[in-house]
């Protein structure tokens, strides 16, 4: 994993967190900080990133991208990106 997609993944770990921490936080976490950073971030990736990495990140879909980060793509439904 590359220095770049190691910031991405650790970016969207904290917003996972952010986002299942909503229901019980008294106040709602601010999320933009994290999606800038994740634009940031993808942007840096070279050309020869993996292709679905940079789909689901140009789509918005953070948990799919979390889990090919994490190794975990195999429960990735094709065809179903959903957007946090």
């Amino acid at each position: 994993m590359s220095t770049i997609e190691k910031s991405i993944l650790d970016s969207l770990i904290e917003l996972d967190k952010a986002v299942n921490s909503i229901s019980s936080a008294s106040a709602k976490p601010n999320l933009q900080p994290i999606f800038g950073r994740l634009d940031e971030l993808a942007g840096q990736l070279p050309k020869e990133s993996d292709p679905n990495l940079r789909h689901y990140l140009q789509r918005k879909s953070y948990e799919k991208a979390r889990l090919l980060l994490q190794g975990r793509d195999a429960e990735n439904a094709i065809g179903t990106c959903r957007h946090v």
